[in-house]
């Protein structure tokens, strides 16, 4: 093969580099490189990001070496061609990890067809919770590293190798205060800075209402304008195909120009059933940090700083089984906080370890019951006016698939099965098909707000038994 067939040489490189590491990380962090030229014994490889190339240098530097040396030649250098928007283009020259010189060049021109020119607007709510900040969050062993991860995200937005940052855990672990605290701190330092707090939800709400009056533009021109942008629960996207590929083009312009992302998610980007996988992968091109459940000293930390700041006393045996008894979430434990003080002061009773066991125990016995797929199938039947039976066959009437596909997304928004597993138990049919029944009831959602409102329905009728 002649050399000046570089394209052809680099997919022989990338042929060996496939047989020397998981398939995943040959997706995420080989797939994207773009062979741009082989000249004078150099090769240039086109990378997303700093980022990326830091990380290839970092990681593989020697496999890339080895590799390229066999296939190209033992005299090749390596070049990098950062995508970074400049103007006018420069060429950057970073250092390797290894010490070595290796110059990297950030050759991407900027014009106006790449970046749309919006009008700044001079004011925006950042619509940040303030009590969420880093003053207020209590650091355990099992969220250390990420707040020390947010902490260097907010001195420095866009300016580590955390973007985008990407938290995930249960629900009331801390993502939120998390995200909420670099955002306020971010406006503490930098007061000029576009920062916005989002939920996903309310992005899609956006979305949808943006696509009803024609201003689908608008929408988006407005989040290019953002220097931080903080997006709640991104797992909601999952199987909304329209609002993830607005977002696509969104967190591109961002991320290639310099802003900061920050995502929170209650499950790790691997386990986003529905969402693309050209997201998932930008997702995991910063730092994926996960919130555990607090631990029993971290509890009782928290435990005592929400009875502090609220002026109470707590005896240290209440606390010590408030900790030991109620471990979900933190805000499972100012829940019971606020129970306790309701029973102490509307009955006249001391605040005593008595006290604190019957209210955990009542907390505790009147939580609902993990819903499970039979939950499901029967609610959705039962509101249709089917037979549990009919959802299993291979019955094409209308009625009978929205049944069916309704029970397969709401299997996959309130039980850890895989879509594998639902379609199993939910009329014996393939992860393709569970997908595609995500897919529809999500677009259907969007579009059709009486069809929302039925869906609704039958989530709290669910909710309720």
């Amino acid at each position: 093969m002649s050399k000046n067939n570089h394209v052809g040489l680099w997919n022989a490189c990338l042929d060996i580099i496939r047989d020397n590491v998981p398939e995943q990380t040959y997706k995420t962090w080989f797939c994207p490189i773009v062979p741009l030229k082989f000249e004078d014994d150099t090769l240039v490889l086109q990378v997303p990001s700093q980022f990326f190339y830091e990380f290839l240098e970092e990681k593989f530097l020697d496999l890339l070496r080895q590799t390229i040396h066999k296939v190209f030649g033992e005299r090749t250098k390596l070049m990098y061609s950062v995508m970074v928007v400049k103007n006018p283009p420069t060429a950057v020259p970073l250092p390797t990890h290894s010490g070595s010189s290796t110059p990297v060049s950030a050759v991407r021109k900027t014009t106006t067809k790449d970046i749309p020119q919006t009008p700044q607007i001079t004011e925006l709510d950042p619509h940040l919770n303030r009590d969420y900040n880093f003053e207020t969050f209590i650091e355990g062993e099992s969220n250390k590293l990420s707040r020390s991860v947010a902490e260097a995200v907010a001195l420095n937005p866009a300016k580590t190798i955390f973007n985008p940052l990407f938290f995930y855990g249960a629900s009331g672990v801390g993502k939120t205060h998390l995200a909420n605290a670099i955002g306020t701190k971010i406006k503490e330092l930098y007061p000029e800075k576009r920062v916005l707090y989002v939920s996903a939800h309310l992005f899609q709400v956006q979305y949808t209402d943006s696509v009803r009056n024609n201003t689908t533009n608008d929408f988006i021109n407005f989040y290019q304008t953002i220097d931080v942008l903080i997006i709640d629960d991104i797992q909601e996207f999952a199987g909304v195909t329209k609002t993830q590929n607005t977002f696509f083009h969104i967190f591109n312009h961002l991320h290639q120009n310099g802003k900061q992302l920050i995502l929170t998610s209650d499950r790790a980007p691997v386990l986003l059933q529905g969402m693309e996988e050209r997201l998932v992968t930008r997702f995991k091109w910063g730092m994926v940090a996960e919130l555990e459940k607090p631990t029993v000293e971290l509890r009782k930390d928290i435990l005592r700083n929400k009875i502090r700041r609220d002026g109470l006393q707590f005896p240290p045996e209440v606390i010590n089984y408030i900790a030991e008894n109620v471990s979900d979430s933190v805000r499972d434990l100012e829940g019971i906080i606020i129970s306790i003080m309701a029973h102490s002061t509307v009955y006249n009773k001391d605040v005593d370890l008595e006290l604190a066991q019957r209210i955990v125990r009542k907390v505790t016995q009147n939580e609902s019951k993990a819903i499970t797929i039979d939950n499901i199938i029967n609610t959705v039947c039962k509101h249709f006016g089917l037979d549990t039976s009919a959802i299993h066959t291979k019955s094409r009437k209308r009625e009978v698939v929205q049944a069916r596909q309704i029970a397969m997304y709401l299997a996959k928004n309130y039980t850890d099965f895989s879509t594998a597993k639902i379609g199993s138990l939910i009329g014996n049919k393939d992860h393709a098909t569970v997908l595609h029944a995500c897919k529809t009831i999500s677009e259907l959602k969007e579009v059709s707000k009486s069809f929302q409102a039925e869906l609704e329905e039958i989530q709290t009728a669910l909710k309720q038994q």
